[in-house]
């Protein structure tokens, strides 16, 4: 990787900043640093008071407003211009305002329509910055002309975005490029609206019911860190690599390839996507392409960020995320990225196992172990309340669950129990609800577990990992008992995936069963076969009618014969019952042997 820096950035540690290093600390931060800047601000107040009054203001003005056209009937007349109004002042105000703007796009269950409408156009139409500063930007982080880097270079930006734009070009050596360049004199911006957020939220999280303001500052601390490291190119770049390298076996995600000889802090050089906006409906529809395939793509993708590679697009908003002419959907915009850890990954399988199946003890106590109760937490009374709520949210049908009925009906548990929202998984939640929006966008009966639990269904029975299989076990068995309502139901859902094939989850159930690891449920499944004294013949009848019609004759005998060549003398005595009739036999061989 080739990259040369003529600006000189420094990050100073809580201690330097403590002792004063440096005039104009904030700007100067290359990470986010809350205690550095609540510090600088301290000794300079006056430098945020005004920006405060404008914000304050700026929503004062627009609320009146919208209050005005209550008291003059004019609601509807007026909801145009005040969606207008809504946008523009959500711009004055700012990348950090817009980006919370961007968020509030993708949520039609909280926005109503005429707002929506105007705010999708933060996403990429935004007033671009002087193209002769840009030029120069681009030719101070690449420290030469733009005739040497480029033999072609959009006159203007072919998009604006919050904290940048982009515009349409051609490298000297003939690749289709897009330039990305950083707004300037960012982080002064930033840093002094991110210190007002993190002010009004120790102020305003007191007044909030219970728990819902806890860690509130902790949500504008992690909004923070995730916004400063967006504003690194070079660390944006680092992530598009490793995004892709996760998919890089996925024929249906696309991620453009990063031009590191001509990226720097400011300036990012990537690979020129062809493509059409998620939201545009119309167009996706005249290139012959399947809105409800493109779904299926960004949900799949999305759990498997969350759920297999624990790395995650934070910022999955349309103008992030394309249709591609061939079918595969593009991501770009790699700024806002998290990872989660194997026990995050492997706690959250358990959780939406847990509440399609309505173990709501074992849900509660998912919950303690991601965070959103403390361990001290008495579950006892909050699992009846996770029954009455969340139960009523699946409904009878698990195709009834979505996001925007979950949020909506778990706000009422944070007024009554000690539920938080940990800083991290407002990321998460932010992801999860975005990628709903987008696809209710599309399709507006969209149900997410439509596609995501044939796809979690699919991951269990499949068993790829020594901990996908004991969450398997988890499932299949409760109070010690097998369930085999829950097998069936498992594979009737994971049938519904289009790339869920019986015969060889059923190839890799088998080796599982025959194999060490597989003991526990040899015998569990000895004992749920003839449990009551009887044969439960009907139970494995019913999982046969179930499959039957996917299993063709000559594949599962290819199949038997690789089962048969792959099972050892060793494997086969593990799994046969010792006998004492063979014995004499055994004896002879070791006197013959002698």
């Amino acid at each position: 990787m080739w990259v040369r820096r003529k600006t000189i950035i420094v990050n100073f540690s809580v201690e330097e900043a403590n002792k004063g290093v440096g005039q104009y600390q904030p700007a100067l931060l290359t990470l986010y640093n809350p205690e550095a800047i609540a510090r600088y601000y301290s000794y300079r107040p006056w430098l945020a008071w005004g920006r405060l009054l404008r914000i304050i203001f700026s929503f004062a003005g627009f609320i009146l407003s919208l209050k005005w056209d209550e008291w003059q009937d004019k609601v509807e007349q007026n909801k145009g211009k005040r969606a207008i109004q809504l946008r523009e002042l959500l711009t004055r105000l700012g990348p950090t305002f817009i980006k919370v703007g961007q968020a509030l796009s993708t949520r039609p269950d909280l926005i109503r329509k005429d707002f929506l409408e105007e705010l999708i156009k933060l996403q990429d139409q935004l007033p671009p910055f002087d193209n002769a500063i840009a030029y120069k930007i681009i030719e101070t982080e690449l420290d030469r002309p733009i005739h040497e880097s480029f033999s072609e270079l959009s006159p203007s930006p072919v998009a604006a975005a919050s904290l940048g734009q982009v515009y349409r070009g051609r490298l000297i050596s003939g690749e289709e490029v897009a330039v990305k360049v950083q707004r300037p004199n960012l982080r002064p911006t930033l840093t002094r609206d991110l210190y007002l957020l993190r002010w009004g939220a120790s102020w305003v999280a007191p007044w909030l019911p219970l728990n819902l303001g806890h860690d509130l500052t902790l949500i504008v601390d992690e909004f923070g860190t995730k916004l400063f490291e967006e504003i690194d190119y070079i660390n944006e770049g680092r992530n598009a690599e490793k995004f892709a390298s996760n998919f890089r076996n996925d024929p249906q995600v696309k991620v453009p390839g990063i031009y590191w000889r001509y990226t720097n802090t400011h300036v990012l050089t990537l690979e020129w996507i062809d493509g059409f906006k998620l939201t545009d409906t119309k167009r996706i529809r005249e290139a012959g392409l399947d809105p409800e395939a493109i779904i299926q793509i960004g949900v799949t993708s999305g759990l498997q960020q969350l759920l297999e590679h624990g790395f995650f697009h934070a910022d999955p908003h349309p103008g992030n995320l394309f249709a591609v002419p061939d079918g595969r959907m593009a991501y770009i915009d790699f700024g806002m990225m998290d990872q989660l850890e194997e026990t995050t990954k492997e706690t959250l399988v358990d959780a939406l196992v847990h509440l399609v199946n309505k173990d709501y003890t074992d849900l509660a106590e998912d919950f303690v172990k991601l965070g959103f109760l403390t361990p001290d937490t008495n579950i006892c009374p909050i699992v009846p309340a996770l029954e009455a709520v969340l139960g009523n949210a699946i409904g009878k049908n698990v195709k009834d669950f979505n996001f925007k009925t979950i949020t909506d009906e778990f706000s009422e548990l944070m007024y009554e129990y000690p539920f938080r929202v940990p800083a991290k998984f407002a990321l998460i939640i932010r992801s999860l609800v975005t990628q709903e929006g987008i696809a209710l966008s599309l399709n507006p009966d969209f149900k997410i577990v439509e596609v995501g639990y044939p796809y979690i269904a699919r991951r269990l029975l499949t068993g790829e990992s020594p901990a996908l299989r004991r969450r398997l076990l988890n499932v299949l068995f409760k109070d010690g008992k097998f369930q085999w309502q829950r097998l069936e139901n498992l594979i009737a859902i994971a049938r519904t995936d289009n790339n869920f094939d019986v015969l060889p989850t059923a190839q890799m159930g088998f080796q599982f069963l025959i194999s060490e690891e597989g003991k526990f449920l040899r015998r569990q499944l000895v004992l749920a076969l003839t449990e009551d004294d009887r044969l439960h013949t009907e139970d494995v009848q019913r999982l046969w009618n179930l499959v039957k019609d996917d299993i063709k004759p000559d594949r599962l005998l290819n199949v038997a014969i690789g089962i048969l060549t792959d099972l050892s003398r060793e494997g086969a005595a593990a799994i046969l019952p010792k006998t004492t009739f063979l014995a004499p036999f055994a004896g002879n061989q070791s006197t013959n042997k002698k």
